[in-house]
């Protein structure tokens, strides 16, 4: 019972990021047409498909990706039992079970959404087992920050047009918010104490 609450709240961020993903895939048309304004033009809603990782960056292959994703997991859930076991800091066990939740929350995505939603990316000699594994991660809050041109003075980058508009989902918020506590928590978290380190005493 002492791993039941912590794997329960992964569970429960899974559950949460899988029901809102696929609300948007039943309700909402895909790219700017289907935007749902929710806070002014800032912040809404924007069903998109992300190929890659978190926030839409792209490392290696789509099947590198997901078994990446899939080890993870395993290695995030063995972590999080020897956490506890070790008697570590509550609130860095409850952050890597965010950063779990999250975790499989988009490998659900890259794994099964080729089979569930036909969302995989066409392939012109695809192996064997496509779409298993060649899965999209469905996107949805779009925070649109701030796009134009740079000023020119600016060294190396002025004159270019720049986007600054994270779009990312429940799963990606997850891992964020777990990552970021940690490293603001860092000197509570994450602090060994050596218990054979002990203070001279002065002999007599």
């Amino acid at each position: 019972m002492k791993y039941a609450k912590f794997y329960a709240f992964a569970l429960a961020i899974i559950l949460i990021d899988q029901a809102v993903k696929l609300w948007v895939h039943d309700n909402m048309v895909m790219g700017t047409s289907g935007e749902i304004l929710v806070f002014g033009d800032w912040f809404k809603l924007h069903y998109t498909l992300n190929p890659g990782m978190a926030f839409g960056l792209q490392i290696g292959s789509k099947v590198f990706l997901t078994v990446f994703r899939l080890i993870s997991t395993i290695a995030i859930t063995w972590y999080i039992a020897h956490l506890i076991n070790t008697k570590a800091p509550i609130g860095f066990v409850w952050c890597m079970a965010a950063i779990l939740g999250g975790a499989i929350g988009n490998v659900v995505d890259s794994t099964f959404y080729g089979i569930w939603l036909d969302n995989a990316q066409y392939m012109e000699n695809p192996p064997f087992f496509y779409p298993l594994f060649y899965g999209q991660v469905v996107d949805m809050f779009y925070l649109d920050i701030w796009k134009g041109h740079l000023p020119e003075n600016i060294p190396l980058i002025g004159g270019d047009y720049y986007a600054f508009w994270p779009i990312f989902n429940v799963a990606d918020s997850a891992i964020f918010l777990g990552v970021a506590t940690i490293l603001v928590k860092q000197k509570t978290f994450l602090v060994i104490e050596n218990p054979t380190l002990t203070t001279p005493t002065k002999e007599a």
